[in-house]
């Protein structure tokens, strides 16, 4: 998870939890920034949520794009 692990040295952070109302989420941000923000699928391992955060936090250095699954319909 080398692109969570860069954005931790960065000074950024990830949170993971249980959300009211949603489940469990995992997001990260860089400090001013929310970089992702992703909902726990059906049968999803902690593992494998935490695999598709270090993807999206990718995609957000790479493209700049962000993802948000728990404010979009």
């Amino acid at each position: 998870m080398k692109n969570i692990e860069a954005l931790i040295d960065d000074g950024g952070d990830i949170t993971l939890g249980h959300l009211d109302g949603i489940g469990c989420v995992a997001s990260a941000a860089d400090g001013s920034n929310a970089l992702a923000m992703l909902t726990r699928r059906d049968g999803e391992t902690l593992n494998a949520l935490l695999k598709r955060l270090d993807r999206a936090v990718a995609r957000y250095y790479k493209d700049g794009e962000t993802i948000d699954e728990i404010n979009t319909p």
